[in-house]
């Protein structure tokens, strides 16, 4: 068998021998061809040379022997054309014939060391494409959605807990402390050495700030088990509303970077609207939050109340002034509406009531509570025509509960901690959530026929899911859900009514809490039985 390998090998090679002297004799001949006579003189008429009509003939003669020329080309061009077509079926077949002379393992091998880097690219880039990284995908329900968790340099927010994990805690696993510490490295690595794909202005090399791991600010990232892990960091300097964006995808693999770019949010205004009813009292805590980090800090912002009906208007509207006289802060629009009260309906009104052109909103409730922190996350994490950002919410406890009595519990401020006694990630609550005026209006708003409390929210998010924007859904470490008593109507349907008494329970204390208010009784008469047999040891 080798024997009859090697003969054939050797007549395919006397094949192509042969058709490349074919191929030499051709070329010669048309050499031959376009070469002009010696004796071409001789040829010439007597008796014509030197008159006017000599001149005309020859002119005549050199064209007719042009265009015989151009024909002979023209013929060999074609000839040379179908002996390189010939030589290309040939060697086809040659390397077919080789082929199946090879053993299978030895040809695997062959393909797969040849083919390999592309195609493993091309399945890495195609990795890339299914994460929505560039574009949403279209996701049938709520609990389609893989949201991110989100970290700082030193904490890890996430929302699956179970009974050993915590909403805030350090990455303790070297795997995860690992590969936060490698993704870091990497984006410092890629902003501090830009390509030039990432759209970034060179500076002078004496201009040029290094960016460190103190420039960090807040990053997300989120596991998909079919495609990979995708990254977002975000870094600034300080005193400094620039910031640099860098997102990382892991497909199963090394990291692959696929952008960097500046996200400048100096001109970023959020309008934030909040709708109301009554409770004056949590609306006068409301504005005292929005002033510090608001005006005081971030000053970028606008806030639209939408209030329904005339009781405690006026205190609202007084409180609104005073806050305007003593800040010298205009940047407010009051929207009394005299109907019943509706979210969906107020939040609506709030985005219309804005007449300068599309403008980031920030859906609020009056018992939220925010840090200037939260305002950037809010600006990085939307984008019009692209993304929408709904943060994951951290509820806090009934204080009495936490603290064992409602006089014992600490100011509010001094409440805002991540703790698993003192409250929880509110991953079913989809209504604050930052998006851009164009979108929501693009998407069609709430179903203004919900009245009450709830479900107006989760249609508004199924909208999103369904479309092609990317939905961003992830825990702030600067966003609390301050805790207020619960009143369920009974006006609500029974969807709304399951929900709201859902949320009443969840909201008011932690498991071993309520496991301990559930055995209060039992835990008691332990308590007498181990004081009297305490008190009664002397007496024997």
């Amino acid at each position: 068998m080798p024997r009859r390998g090697l003969s054939l090998q050797g007549r395919f090679r006397w094949l192509f021998l042969g058709l490349f002297l074919l191929l030499v004799l051709l070329l010669f001949a048309y050499l031959l061809e376009c070469t002009p006579s010696a004796d071409a003189s001789l040829a010439l008429p007597p008796g014509i040379a030197g008159d006017t009509y000599g001149k005309e003939y020859y002119q005549g003669l050199l064209q007719e022997q042009e265009e015989r020329h151009l024909n002979r080309a023209a013929s060999l061009k074609r000839q040379i054309a179908q002996l390189k077509q010939e030589l290309q079926e040939m060697g086809e077949k040659l390397k077919l014939m080789q082929d199946k002379k090879e053993p299978p393992g030895v040809q695997g091998l062959t393909e797969t060391k040849d083919q390999e880097p592309g195609d493993l690219l091309e399945y890495l880039h195609s990795q890339i494409d299914k994460a929505e990284v560039n574009t949403g995908a279209r996701l049938p329900s709520e609990y389609a959605l893989v949201p991110f968790e989100s970290f700082t340099s030193s904490k890890v927010y996430q929302l699956e807990m179970g009974l050993t994990r915590h909403p805030e805690e350090k990455p303790v696993r070297k795997d995860r402390r690992d590969e936060l510490v490698e993704v870091m490295e990497a984006a410092l690595d890629i902003i501090n050495n830009p390509d030039e794909e990432d759209g970034v202005e060179e500076d002078m090399p004496m201009q040029r700030q290094t960016y460190t791991e103190g420039h960090f600010t807040e990053g997300m990232y989120r596991t998909e088990r079919d495609k990979g892990t995708l990254y977002e960091l975000f870094f600034a300097k300080e005193e400094s509303s620039s910031f640099r964006r860098v997102t990382l995808f892991r497909p199963f693999g090394p990291l692959m970077k696929v952008r960097s770019t500046s996200v400048e949010t100096s001109a970023m205004i959020i309008n934030i609207i909040v709708p109301l009813a009554g409770r004056v009292d949590t609306f006068s805590q409301f504005l005292h939050n929005f002033r510090e980090v608001c005006i005081q800090q971030d000053r970028r912002v606008h806030l639209t109340v939408v209030y329904f009906g005339p009781e405690g208007l006026q205190d609202v509207e007084s409180s609104l002034e005073k806050m305007s006289r003593e800040e010298s802060f205009s940047n407010y629009t009051l929207v009394p509406v005299d109907e019943e009260f509706s979210r969906g309906r107020g939040l609506d009104i709030g985005a219309h009531a804005w007449k300068k052109g599309d403008v980031l909103m920030f859906f609020c409730d009056v018992d939220i509570h925010f840090t200037l922190e939260f305002l950037n996350t809010c600006r990085l994490h939307a984008a019009p025509n692209k993304k929408v950002f709904y943060p994951v919410v951290f509820s806090l406890y009934n204080p009495a509960i936490v603290y064992g009595n409602a006089e014992l519990a600490p100011p509010a401020e001094l409440q805002l901690i991540h703790k698993k006694d003192a409250g929880f990630w509110r991953d079913f609550g989809f209504g604050m959530t930052c998006q851009y005026r164009s979108d929501f209006l693009n998407i069609g708003g709430f179903d203004l026929e919900v009245k009450g409390w709830g479900v107006e929210d989760v249609h508004l998010y199924r909208k999103y899911l369904r479309s092609e924007l990317i939905v961003i859904r992830t825990p702030v470490s600067g966003l609390f859900h301050l805790w207020h008593e619960k009143q369920c109507a009974d006006e609500l349907t029974p969807e709304q009514y399951r929900m709201c008494i859902q949320s009443k329970a969840m909201n008011e204390a932690s498991h071993s809490h309520l496991g301990m208010l559930v055995f209060r009784d039992e835990i008691e008469a332990h308590l007498r039985k181990q004081a009297y047999k305490t008190q009664s040891k002397p007496e024997d």
